[in-house]
């Protein structure tokens, strides 16, 4: 069990916890997992922490956020609760295959890994490391390790574990992958974990990631997912954000899409203290489709961040960025957006849109919309807009008779609504509805699915 302390710099400290803990970490990890992390501290020493102010870091204060003393495990922890019997899914009608991760290590039933029906094989990453390498060595790090962010290095170099999902060529789920990440502790903690999602050619995955904390102590999550798709492979991936006020996030997101496969991904950012999520996407084969999309709900000081990169590698490939949000109190966040045209890319479509209300004089955003395009044959476009409810639409639904609190509550809804529409599954699409109304009238809790009651 480490912890950081001092006045010596971030990265100063997470190189001597690394340092002094590699053993065990390399021994409740896998060989292969293990064979990345010296670079990966090399790499950390030579590009270090994020700081505020930074190009890519503009507005988030990262280095406060990894200054608290939280507790860091790298075996395995005694969890004093049974997790299946507090915790209880949002989407009780959705029908998926579940998966558990607790402080980023896979919980489990003594089944490490499943083959589900439809031939997709699922379960720990550690686990996948040791009895499928070949696949796992194909694509572990191979996207995130070009990153020039030091906290993917970080979590390559202290990640012991993770979700793996594998669909092989042709393959395609009966039922939704869904990942449940959850903190829960006795003292305050920190964790990192490792995912790795793979579709093969013309394969299809549909995965759920909901992130949620149950019990009332500080917690910081620092996670890289690698996701791949192959020729013509389909990849929905989702995730709800659910923590609660004293937890901190920082995702990063690696899409890989080759010849005419198509990636959607929707980040619903409900609850948190503060979230950083970054998202990148390599359109890497003619054809390609993606689109990235979010929500990001925030009230009583919460700080979300988001920041989405699409490189257009290849030509013939289309894009699409729609990010919202719905800022109250004093809640801050910022939306990045950046779209990269390389030259060969003809023929590009991509279109990238940030639109955010604000709903008290307290509530800020920082908005920033790029474009870098070295073709000349090319559609693109972006835009970002900021304001408050619109006093129109206001003053139409209250001539039909609808009172001024139920008015903003409906035109709120209807433009997160258009984020959520995008949602294929129905039963998910349809609860994050829900969710997301009881949050706009402030009847959502983050405890709302936690029989703990820990105040």
């Amino acid at each position: 069990m480490g912890t950081i302390t001092g006045n010596i710099s971030l990265t100063e400290q997470f190189r001597d916890l690394y340092r002094n803990y590699s053993d065990e970490i390399a021994a409740n990890s896998a060989p292969l997992m293990n064979a990345f992390r010296e670079d990966a501290i090399t790499r950390l020493e030579k590009q270090g922490f994020p700081y505020k102010g930074r190009e890519d870091y503009r507005y988030a204060d990262i280095e406060s956020v990894f200054r608290q003393d939280l507790a860091k495990s790298f075996s395995d922890q005694k969890i004093n609760f049974k997790i299946r019997e507090i915790f209880h899914c949002d989407v009780p009608d959705i029908n998926t295959n579940l998966f558990l991760l607790v402080n980023g290590r896979y919980y489990n039933n003594g089944e490490m890994l499943k083959e589900l029906p439809g031939g997709i094989i699922a379960g720990s990453l550690a686990q996948a490391a040791k009895d499928y390498p070949e696949i796992v060595e194909k694509h572990y790090d191979r996207y995130a390790g070009s990153s020039s962010d030091g906290l993917v290095a970080m979590n390559t170099a202290f990640a012991q574990d993770g979700i793996f999902i594998y669909a092989p060529p042709g393959a395609r789920g009966e039922k939704p992958v869904q990942i449940v990440n959850i903190m829960i502790s006795e003292t305050g903690q920190m964790a990192q974990h490792r995912n790795l999602f793979i579709a093969g050619d013309d394969a299809e995955l549909n995965i759920v990631i909901c992130d949620h904390s149950l019990s009332a102590h500080r917690f910081l999550t620092n996670s890289v997912n690698e996701v791949y798709a192959g020729e013509r492979a389909q990849i929905d991936l989702t995730r709800i954000q659910n923590e609660h006020n004293g937890s901190s996030q920082i995702t990063h997101t690696f899409n890989q899409q080759e010849t005419s496969s198509r990636l959607a991904s929707n980040i619903i950012s409900l609850h948190g203290g503060f979230i950083r999520n970054n998202v990148f996407v390599k359109l890497n084969g003619e054809y390609a489709e993606n689109h990235s999309m979010g929500l990001y709900l925030s009230d009583k000081g919460q700080y979300i961040d988001n920041f989405v990169f699409i490189d257009h590698a290849s030509p013939n490939c289309f894009s699409n960025q729609l990010y919202k949000g719905v800022l109250d109190d004093y809640a801050s966040g910022s939306f990045t957006g950046r779209i990269l045209v390389e030259r060969d890319a003809q023929k590009t479509n991509a279109y990238q849109s940030n639109n955010n209300l604000l709903l008290t004089d307290d509530a800020k955003i920082y908005s920033r919309p790029q474009l870098e395009i070295y073709a000349d044959d090319v559609k693109c476009s972006h835009g970002s807009t900021t304001g408050q409810l619109d006093e129109n639409a206001l003053f139409y639904l209250r001539s039909r008779g609808i009172d001024l609190r139920e008015a903003r509550f409906l035109l709120m809804f209807a433009f997160a609504h258009q984020v959520i529409q995008n949602i294929r599954v129905k039963a998910l699409r349809e609860r994050i509805d829900d969710l997301v109304d009881k949050r706009l009238r402030g009847e959502l809790s983050r405890c709302n699915n936690c029989a703990m009651q820990c105040g």
